[in-house]
Protein backbone atom coordinates (compact mmCIF):
# COMPACT_ATOMS: atom_id res chain seq x y z
CA UNK A 1 0.00 0.00 0.00
CA UNK A 2 2.90 2.32 0.73
CA UNK A 3 3.99 2.10 -2.90
CA UNK A 4 0.64 3.65 -3.85
CA UNK A 5 0.92 6.54 -1.40
CA UNK A 6 2.90 8.87 -3.65
CA UNK A 7 0.92 8.13 -6.85
CA UNK A 8 -2.38 8.64 -4.98
CA UNK A 9 -1.08 11.91 -3.56
CA UNK A 10 0.07 13.00 -7.03
CA UNK A 11 -3.37 12.24 -8.49
CA UNK A 12 -5.22 14.02 -5.66
CA UNK A 13 -3.03 17.13 -5.70
CA UNK A 14 -2.81 17.09 -9.49
CA UNK A 15 -6.59 17.00 -9.86
CA UNK A 16 -7.15 19.76 -7.29
CA UNK A 17 -4.62 22.09 -8.91
CA UNK A 18 -5.85 21.12 -12.40
CA UNK A 19 -9.45 22.08 -11.61
CA UNK A 20 -8.46 25.37 -9.96
CA UNK A 21 -6.01 26.39 -12.68
CA UNK A 22 -8.50 25.52 -15.46
CA UNK A 23 -11.13 27.69 -13.83
CA UNK A 24 -8.72 30.62 -13.57
CA UNK A 25 -7.45 30.08 -17.11
CA UNK A 26 -10.94 30.12 -18.64
CA UNK A 27 -12.14 33.06 -16.53
CA UNK A 28 -9.05 35.09 -17.46
CA UNK A 29 -9.34 34.23 -21.16
CA UNK A 30 -13.00 35.27 -21.16
CA UNK A 31 -12.16 38.55 -19.38
CA UNK A 32 -9.39 39.35 -21.89
CA UNK A 33 -11.72 38.56 -24.80
CA UNK A 34 -14.36 40.87 -23.36
CA UNK A 35 -11.77 43.61 -22.82
CA UNK A 36 -10.90 43.52 -26.52
CA UNK A 37 -14.57 43.68 -27.50
CA UNK A 38 -15.15 40.15 -28.78
CA UNK A 39 -18.86 39.25 -29.12
CA UNK A 40 -20.40 37.51 -26.08
CA UNK A 41 -21.63 34.69 -28.33
CA UNK A 42 -18.04 34.00 -29.41
CA UNK A 43 -16.86 34.03 -25.81
CA UNK A 44 -19.64 31.68 -24.72
CA UNK A 45 -19.44 29.24 -27.64
CA UNK A 46 -15.67 29.12 -28.11
CA UNK A 47 -13.67 30.41 -25.14
CA UNK A 48 -15.90 29.07 -22.37
CA UNK A 49 -17.33 26.10 -24.26
CA UNK A 50 -13.98 24.84 -25.49
CA UNK A 51 -11.85 26.32 -22.70
CA UNK A 52 -13.33 24.09 -20.01
CA UNK A 53 -11.63 21.19 -21.82
CA UNK A 54 -8.16 22.62 -21.26
CA UNK A 55 -7.47 19.94 -18.58
CA UNK A 56 -8.29 17.14 -21.04
CA UNK A 57 -6.02 18.72 -23.63
CA UNK A 58 -3.08 19.12 -21.25
CA UNK A 59 -3.42 15.59 -19.83
CA UNK A 60 -3.88 13.81 -23.18
CA UNK A 61 -1.01 15.66 -24.85
CA UNK A 62 1.35 14.82 -21.98
CA UNK A 63 0.15 11.20 -21.97
CA UNK A 64 0.81 10.94 -25.72
CA UNK A 65 4.27 12.46 -25.31
CA UNK A 66 5.09 9.90 -22.63
CA UNK A 67 3.80 6.91 -24.60
CA UNK A 68 0.54 6.29 -22.73
CA UNK A 69 -2.12 6.22 -25.47
CA UNK A 70 -4.62 4.49 -23.18
CA UNK A 71 -4.71 7.48 -20.87
CA UNK A 72 -4.78 9.93 -23.80
CA UNK A 73 -7.76 8.25 -25.51
CA UNK A 74 -9.50 7.14 -22.32
CA UNK A 75 -9.32 10.67 -20.94
CA UNK A 76 -10.89 12.21 -24.05
CA UNK A 77 -13.68 9.70 -24.63
CA UNK A 78 -14.25 9.02 -20.94
CA UNK A 79 -14.71 12.75 -20.38
CA UNK A 80 -17.31 12.83 -23.17
CA UNK A 81 -19.23 10.01 -21.46
CA UNK A 82 -18.96 11.73 -18.07
CA UNK A 83 -19.99 15.10 -19.51
CA UNK A 84 -23.30 13.73 -20.76
CA UNK A 85 -24.01 11.04 -18.16
CA UNK A 86 -22.79 12.70 -14.98
CA UNK A 87 -22.55 16.43 -15.62
CA UNK A 88 -25.61 16.98 -17.81
CA UNK A 89 -27.55 14.35 -15.88
CA UNK A 90 -26.81 15.90 -12.49
CA UNK A 91 -27.38 19.42 -13.84
CA UNK A 92 -30.82 18.44 -15.18
CA UNK A 93 -31.77 16.73 -11.89
CA UNK A 94 -30.94 19.93 -10.00
CA UNK A 95 -32.56 22.24 -12.57
CA UNK A 96 -34.23 21.00 -15.81
CA UNK A 97 -32.29 22.25 -18.84
CA UNK A 98 -34.21 24.07 -21.58
CA UNK A 99 -32.48 24.70 -24.92
CA UNK A 100 -33.30 28.03 -26.58
CA UNK A 101 -30.05 28.88 -28.41
CA UNK A 102 -30.12 28.32 -32.17
CA UNK A 103 -26.32 28.03 -32.14
CA UNK A 104 -26.49 25.07 -29.74
CA UNK A 105 -29.26 23.43 -31.79
CA UNK A 106 -26.96 23.67 -34.82
CA UNK A 107 -24.02 22.26 -32.83
CA UNK A 108 -25.97 19.17 -31.71
CA UNK A 109 -25.99 17.50 -35.18
CA UNK A 110 -22.37 18.57 -35.58
CA UNK A 111 -21.49 16.71 -32.38
CA UNK A 112 -23.35 13.65 -33.66
CA UNK A 113 -21.44 13.82 -36.95
CA UNK A 114 -18.09 14.31 -35.23
CA UNK A 115 -18.81 11.29 -33.00
CA UNK A 116 -19.56 9.19 -36.10
CA UNK A 117 -16.24 10.37 -37.57
CA UNK A 118 -14.43 9.25 -34.40
CA UNK A 119 -16.00 5.78 -34.68
CA UNK A 120 -14.97 5.49 -38.33
CA UNK A 121 -11.38 6.57 -37.69
CA UNK A 122 -10.99 4.20 -34.71
CA UNK A 123 -12.36 1.22 -36.62
CA UNK A 124 -8.86 -0.21 -37.10
CA UNK A 125 -7.96 0.52 -33.44
CA UNK A 126 -5.40 3.16 -34.34
CA UNK A 127 -5.09 6.90 -34.75
CA UNK A 128 -2.48 7.76 -37.38
CA UNK A 129 -0.98 11.20 -37.87
CA UNK A 130 -3.02 11.64 -41.05
CA UNK A 131 -6.25 10.79 -39.19
CA UNK A 132 -5.28 13.09 -36.34
CA UNK A 133 -4.55 15.89 -38.81
CA UNK A 134 -8.02 15.33 -40.33
CA UNK A 135 -9.56 15.76 -36.86
CA UNK A 136 -7.67 19.01 -36.36
CA UNK A 137 -8.77 20.19 -39.81
CA UNK A 138 -12.42 19.52 -38.97
CA UNK A 139 -11.94 21.31 -35.66
CA UNK A 140 -10.44 24.32 -37.43
CA UNK A 141 -13.45 24.43 -39.77
CA UNK A 142 -15.77 24.23 -36.77
CA UNK A 143 -13.90 27.06 -35.08
CA UNK A 144 -14.25 29.14 -38.24
CA UNK A 145 -17.99 28.46 -38.32
CA UNK A 146 -18.33 29.45 -34.64
CA UNK A 147 -16.47 32.71 -35.20
CA UNK A 148 -18.58 33.47 -38.29
CA UNK A 149 -21.77 32.81 -36.35
CA UNK A 150 -20.66 35.10 -33.54
CA UNK A 151 -19.59 37.92 -35.87
CA UNK A 152 -22.95 37.84 -37.67
CA UNK A 153 -24.48 39.27 -34.52
CA UNK A 154 -28.14 38.89 -33.75
CA UNK A 155 -29.80 37.99 -30.49
CA UNK A 156 -29.16 34.54 -29.08
CA UNK A 157 -29.87 33.29 -25.54
CA UNK A 158 -26.32 31.93 -25.25
CA UNK A 159 -24.90 35.43 -25.92
CA UNK A 160 -27.28 36.99 -23.37
CA UNK A 161 -26.35 34.47 -20.68
CA UNK A 162 -22.62 34.86 -21.38
CA UNK A 163 -22.88 38.66 -21.15
CA UNK A 164 -24.69 38.39 -17.80
CA UNK A 165 -22.06 35.98 -16.47
CA UNK A 166 -19.16 38.20 -17.54
CA UNK A 167 -20.81 41.28 -16.03
CA UNK A 168 -21.30 39.44 -12.73
CA UNK A 169 -17.58 38.58 -12.48
CA UNK A 170 -15.53 41.53 -13.81
CA UNK A 171 -11.74 41.18 -13.83
CA UNK A 172 -9.15 43.95 -14.39
CA UNK A 173 -7.10 43.33 -17.52
CA UNK A 174 -3.78 43.20 -15.64
CA UNK A 175 -5.06 40.55 -13.28
CA UNK A 176 -6.57 38.67 -16.22
CA UNK A 177 -3.20 38.41 -17.99
CA UNK A 178 -1.53 37.29 -14.73
CA UNK A 179 -4.15 34.60 -14.07
CA UNK A 180 -3.95 33.43 -17.68
CA UNK A 181 -0.20 32.87 -17.38
CA UNK A 182 -0.33 31.30 -13.92
CA UNK A 183 -3.27 29.12 -14.93
CA UNK A 184 -1.45 27.84 -18.01
CA UNK A 185 1.73 26.97 -16.07
CA UNK A 186 -0.23 25.19 -13.34
CA UNK A 187 -2.31 23.34 -15.93
CA UNK A 188 0.82 21.80 -17.41
CA UNK A 189 2.46 21.06 -14.03
CA UNK A 190 -0.65 19.49 -12.49
CA UNK A 191 -1.30 17.45 -15.65
CA UNK A 192 2.21 16.06 -15.42
CA UNK A 193 1.63 15.00 -11.80
CA UNK A 194 -1.75 13.49 -12.66
CA UNK A 195 -0.42 11.43 -15.58
CA UNK A 196 2.53 10.15 -13.55
CA UNK A 197 0.28 9.17 -10.64
CA UNK A 198 -2.33 7.54 -12.87
CA UNK A 199 0.26 5.42 -14.72
CA UNK A 200 1.88 4.37 -11.43
CA UNK A 201 -1.50 3.33 -9.97
CA UNK A 202 -2.38 1.37 -13.12
CA UNK A 203 0.93 -0.48 -13.01
CA UNK A 204 0.64 -1.25 -9.28
CA UNK A 205 -2.92 -2.57 -9.50
CA UNK A 206 -2.50 -4.35 -12.82
CA UNK A 207 -5.16 -2.15 -14.39
CA UNK A 208 -4.84 -0.95 -17.99
CA UNK A 209 -4.00 2.68 -18.77
CA UNK A 210 -7.28 2.85 -20.71
CA UNK A 211 -9.40 2.05 -17.63
CA UNK A 212 -7.52 4.59 -15.50
CA UNK A 213 -7.99 7.16 -18.27
CA UNK A 214 -11.71 6.38 -18.55
CA UNK A 215 -12.34 6.66 -14.80
CA UNK A 216 -10.08 8.63 -12.46
CA UNK A 217 -8.54 10.87 -15.11
CA UNK A 218 -11.73 11.42 -17.15
CA UNK A 219 -13.91 12.28 -14.14
CA UNK A 220 -11.19 14.51 -12.69
CA UNK A 221 -10.60 16.51 -15.85
CA UNK A 222 -14.38 16.93 -16.27
CA UNK A 223 -14.76 18.71 -12.92
CA UNK A 224 -14.48 22.22 -14.47
CA UNK A 225 -17.46 21.43 -16.72
CA UNK A 226 -19.37 20.06 -13.73
CA UNK A 227 -18.81 23.18 -11.63
CA UNK A 228 -19.59 25.64 -14.42
CA UNK A 229 -22.66 23.73 -15.72
CA UNK A 230 -24.28 23.37 -12.29
CA UNK A 231 -23.58 27.02 -11.45
CA UNK A 232 -25.07 28.14 -14.78
CA UNK A 233 -28.16 25.95 -14.43
CA UNK A 234 -28.88 27.18 -10.90
CA UNK A 235 -28.89 30.74 -12.26
CA UNK A 236 -31.28 29.73 -15.03
CA UNK A 237 -28.53 29.98 -17.66
CA UNK A 238 -29.54 26.71 -19.31
CA UNK A 239 -27.97 27.35 -22.70
CA UNK A 240 -24.62 28.17 -21.09
CA UNK A 241 -24.80 24.92 -19.08
CA UNK A 242 -25.52 22.84 -22.18
CA UNK A 243 -22.99 24.84 -24.20
CA UNK A 244 -20.26 23.78 -21.76
CA UNK A 245 -21.02 20.12 -22.42
CA UNK A 246 -21.42 20.37 -26.22
CA UNK A 247 -18.33 22.56 -26.61
CA UNK A 248 -16.25 20.31 -24.39
CA UNK A 249 -17.27 17.13 -26.23
CA UNK A 250 -16.54 18.67 -29.62
CA UNK A 251 -13.15 19.83 -28.36
CA UNK A 252 -12.31 16.45 -26.78
CA UNK A 253 -13.26 14.43 -29.85
CA UNK A 254 -11.44 16.61 -32.38
CA UNK A 255 -8.76 18.78 -30.78
CA UNK A 256 -7.69 16.64 -27.81
CA UNK A 257 -7.46 13.34 -29.71
CA UNK A 258 -6.22 15.11 -32.84
CA UNK A 259 -3.36 16.93 -31.16
CA UNK A 260 -2.34 13.85 -29.16
CA UNK A 261 -2.38 11.77 -32.36
CA UNK A 262 -0.29 14.28 -34.30
CA UNK A 263 2.30 14.22 -31.51
CA UNK A 264 2.42 10.41 -31.39
CA UNK A 265 0.31 7.95 -33.43
CA UNK A 266 -1.76 5.83 -31.03
CA UNK A 267 -2.87 2.21 -30.86
CA UNK A 268 -6.14 1.60 -29.02
CA UNK A 269 -7.30 -1.40 -26.99
CA UNK A 270 -10.08 -3.45 -28.54
CA UNK A 271 -12.34 -2.64 -25.57
CA UNK A 272 -12.34 1.03 -26.57
CA UNK A 273 -14.19 0.22 -29.80
CA UNK A 274 -16.40 -2.57 -28.45
CA UNK A 275 -17.42 -0.89 -25.19
CA UNK A 276 -16.48 2.74 -24.62
CA UNK A 277 -16.96 4.38 -28.02
CA UNK A 278 -20.43 2.78 -28.49
CA UNK A 279 -21.47 4.13 -25.06
CA UNK A 280 -20.19 7.58 -26.04
CA UNK A 281 -22.06 7.38 -29.36
CA UNK A 282 -25.30 6.23 -27.71
CA UNK A 283 -25.22 9.02 -25.12
CA UNK A 284 -24.47 11.56 -27.85
CA UNK A 285 -27.50 10.34 -29.81
CA UNK A 286 -29.66 10.64 -26.69
CA UNK A 287 -28.36 14.18 -26.13
CA UNK A 288 -29.24 15.07 -29.73
CA UNK A 289 -32.79 13.71 -29.39
CA UNK A 290 -33.40 15.48 -26.07
CA UNK A 291 -31.72 18.77 -26.97
CA UNK A 292 -32.93 19.27 -30.53
CA UNK A 293 -36.59 19.83 -29.78
CA UNK A 294 -39.42 18.63 -32.00
CA UNK A 295 -42.64 20.01 -33.51
CA UNK A 296 -41.56 23.58 -32.93
CA UNK A 297 -40.86 23.03 -29.22
CA UNK A 298 -37.43 23.88 -27.73
CA UNK A 299 -35.27 21.02 -26.55
CA UNK A 300 -35.52 20.17 -22.87
CA UNK A 301 -33.88 17.73 -20.46
CA UNK A 302 -36.15 17.26 -17.45
CA UNK A 303 -35.33 15.77 -14.05
CA UNK A 304 -36.46 12.25 -14.96
CA UNK A 305 -34.32 12.28 -18.11
CA UNK A 306 -31.39 13.66 -16.12
CA UNK A 307 -31.78 10.80 -13.64
CA UNK A 308 -31.77 8.30 -16.53
CA UNK A 309 -28.53 9.82 -17.84
CA UNK A 310 -26.99 9.37 -14.37
CA UNK A 311 -28.20 5.77 -14.20
CA UNK A 312 -26.73 5.13 -17.65
CA UNK A 313 -23.34 6.29 -16.39
CA UNK A 314 -23.63 4.10 -13.28
CA UNK A 315 -24.38 1.13 -15.55
CA UNK A 316 -21.36 1.96 -17.68
CA UNK A 317 -19.13 2.22 -14.59
CA UNK A 318 -20.33 -1.19 -13.38
CA UNK A 319 -19.56 -2.58 -16.84
CA UNK A 320 -16.00 -1.28 -16.50
CA UNK A 321 -15.67 -2.87 -13.06
CA UNK A 322 -16.98 -6.21 -14.29
CA UNK A 323 -14.60 -6.25 -17.26
CA UNK A 324 -11.69 -5.44 -14.98
CA UNK A 325 -12.61 -8.21 -12.53
CA UNK A 326 -12.83 -10.69 -15.41
CA UNK A 327 -9.46 -9.53 -16.74
CA UNK A 328 -7.80 -9.95 -13.31
CA UNK A 329 -9.39 -13.37 -12.79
Amino acid sequence: MTELAMPLLAVAVGLAVLVWSADRFVAAAAAIARHFGLPPLLIGAVIIGFGTSSPELAVSVLAALEGNPGIALGNAYGSNIANIGVILGLTAVLSPVAVHSQVLRQELPMLAGVTALAVALLWDLSVTRAEAALMLGVFAALMGWSIWQAMRGGADPLATETEAELAAHPMPIGRAWLELGVGLVLLVASSRALVWGAVAIAQSLGVSDLVIGLTIVAIGTSLPELASSIAAARKGEHDLALGNVIGSNLFNTLAVVGLAGVIAPMQAEAALLSRDVPVMAALTLVLFVLGWGWRGQPGRINRAEGALLLLAYVGYALWLVRDQLVAVA
